[in-house]
């Protein structure tokens, strides 16, 4: 999975846990907390940050870009 629709708004995009802090720090993103539980690797965007199609496309290929790199289910 690379994206996904937040219940709270906005989307979930899956990176690189080890790149995660520092984009959240960069950005407007913030780290998803599910149960309690900040989930590294799981950066939440709110709808009001993805507020063109130009900045949509720019959050889902960073989530699509690791998605691509990960090896192939078999």
């Amino acid at each position: 999975m690379a994206v996904a629709a937040s219940g709270q708004g906005g989307i979930l995009l899956r990176v690189d846990p080890a790149e995660s802090a520092a984009l959240v720090a960069g950005s407007a993103a913030q780290v998803a907390v599910m149960r309690g539980r900040e989930m590294p690797g799981w950066p939440r965007v709110g709808a009001d940050e993805l507020v063109d199609e130009s900045a949509l496309a720019e959050w889902v290929g960073r989530g699509i870009a690791l998605a691509r790199s990960l090896p192939a289910k078999r």
